[in-house]
């Protein structure tokens, strides 16, 4: 028996209305993710519920990079198709494009923690859980760098000192060597200095 095919209306159950909610945008998250990586493209997905609260998926850095770089997109467009264009409105009730920007930004930096369900919370959990570990990752990457970078720096200054010690002995058996061939009135100051 095959599956029956749903019609495309609005669900009047709300439970059922809300647990299709959760289970398609899981899905169309997921099939962002794989496309992503499928075929190395960069994926931005914002989903506003019909209570106002965002779900998003970014595949590249961050989300504000990416609607940034649709914008610049779209206002080339715009430049290259017409001159006469008004500035980069979009069909979002007049909404420029900064402004969308600044709103999903506000969202994603301030969620209504209470508004959410335990759908919900164990997706942000596992948003987190992922940004944090990126967050780890990179620090780590950051001191493995530095640690590498002053490594570095004392081997120079080990070799630094070795060959400073080296002229010091140099000096040292020139001026020994001197002063069996006769004292000299003008000892050099630098002889002193690592013994």
């Amino acid at each position: 028996m095959g599956r029956r095919k749903l019609e495309m209306k609005r669900i009047a159950d709300k439970s059922s209305r809300q647990v299709t909610f959760s289970k398609r945008r899981s899905g169309l998250i997921k099939k962002a993710r794989e496309l992503s990586i499928l075929c190395d493209v960069e994926v931005a997905l914002l989903v506003f519920s019909s209570h106002g609260r965002l779900f998003e998926f970014c595949s590249g850095n961050s989300l504000t990079s990416v609607l940034e770089r649709y914008q610049n997109h779209r206002e080339e467009e715009k430049e290259s198709k017409d001159a006469d264009a008004q500035g980069s409105t979009s069909e979002n009730g007049g909404k420029s494009h900064a402004e969308l920007l600044q709103l999903v930004q506000r969202l994603v930096e301030e969620p209504d923690y209470e508004d959410f369900n335990v759908t919900d919370l164990v997706e942000l959990e596992k948003d987190l859980t992922i940004a944090l570990t990126q967050t780890r990752n990179r620090k780590t990457q950051l001191m493995m760098e530095a640690k590498m970078s002053l490594q570095e720096q004392e081997r120079l200054l080990r070799e630094e000192k070795e060959l400073l010690e080296k002229e010091v002995a140099t000096l040292m058996a020139n001026s020994s060597a001197g002063e069996e061939a006769g004292p000299s009135s003008n000892p050099p100051a630098t002889l002193n200095l690592f013994q």
